[in-house]
């Protein structure tokens, strides 16, 4: 994590659309509130993802890894966090753990993301410069 770094955490509860047939979440699920926390994140950080797409840019995915580590299941509440790592180049990194009511860490979902050109369909450089200009918060995204 950076040292600008402020926490960000969401809790969310499991659905029942959620499930396998042995009540288990899916692992589809864990994308998803790895995926809604992000989005949340970015929320409270006051970037407006519209105005980014008027702006023919947009946040992509190119990795995906998810770690199962403790199971959660049907009435839980999970709470994920997000935490944005930042390097040089075209990519960062977008981190998160999922924790059980307990405490006890269930998975860690992490990103490889970027920033598309949506017309040239090109990744841009620099996305931590994107992101800093338009958040109002900017250190919920791990920027000064």
């Amino acid at each position: 994590m950076t040292e600008n770094a402020l926490p960000f955490r969401v809790r969310i509860p499991v659905r029942v659309s959620d499930l396998d047939l042995q009540q288990h979440v899916t692992g589809a699920a864990y994308q998803q509130f790895a995926d809604h926390a992000r989005f949340a994140c970015v929320g409270a950080a006051g970037v407006s993802v519209a105005d980014m797409l008027a702006d023919g840019i947009g946040p992509v995915n190119l990795e995906l890894t998810v770690r199962y580590l403790r199971e959660l299941r049907a009435g839980d509440t999970v709470e994920v966090d997000c935490r944005w790592e930042w390097g040089t180049g075209k990519t960062y990194r977008v981190e998160h753990e999922l924790r059980r009511d307990d405490g006890e860490l269930a998975a860690t979902v992490s990103y490889l993301s970027g920033m598309l050109d949506l017309t040239e369909r090109k990744l841009l450089h620099e996305p931590r410069r994107i992101w800093a200009e338009r958040a109002i918060e900017p250190a919920l995204l791990g920027l000064p």
